[in-house]
């Protein structure tokens, strides 16, 4: 596989990371707005917290993508973001997407092979991304 072809295809691994931290963000904000009863007082917090380390991933992915020539994407994920108010609903969609971002992160960490500054940001969200999916086991079986 030329270099070019490893080039592109790492690109749009990060576009689609991109893309998902942007759909997670909206979604996460959207939850946060919309969680009701007793488990607001820390579902709140803690989708509003998940809302900002979205914010900084998709800004750490987008300012890689551009070190390396690409061009990011500026539209999130077109997988719809469940609208509920339902906790044990909003908790199962952020599990999925967790995981799904997870997977997408470690899909990307074995593609960059020659940028080990890249590697070590991407290494850092991969390992965000992991702690949420177990956070989140941990937060739907209490």
């Amino acid at each position: 596989m030329s270099d070019q072809t490893n080039d592109e295809r790492l690109l749009n691994q990060l576009n689609r990371a991109l893309g998902l931290e942007m759909r997670a963000e909206v979604m996460y904000a959207h939850y946060a707005a919309y969680v009701r009863g007793i488990h607001r007082l820390h579902l709140k917090p803690y989708f509003e917290t998940e809302a900002s380390e979205s914010f900084v991933h998709a800004n750490t992915v987008r300012n890689a993508i551009n070190q390396l020539g690409g061009q990011a994407v500026t539209i999130r994920d077109a997988a719809p973001i469940r609208h509920t108010t339902d906790y044990k609903d909003m908790l199962e969609e952020s599990l999925a997407t967790e995981q799904l971002a997870a997977e997408t992160y470690r899909e990307i960490l074995e593609s960059v092979t020659a940028n080990d500054e890249l590697y070590d940001e991407i290494e850092q969200i991969y390992f965000a991304e992991l702690r949420s999916v177990e956070e989140l086991t941990q937060l739907m079986s209490a």
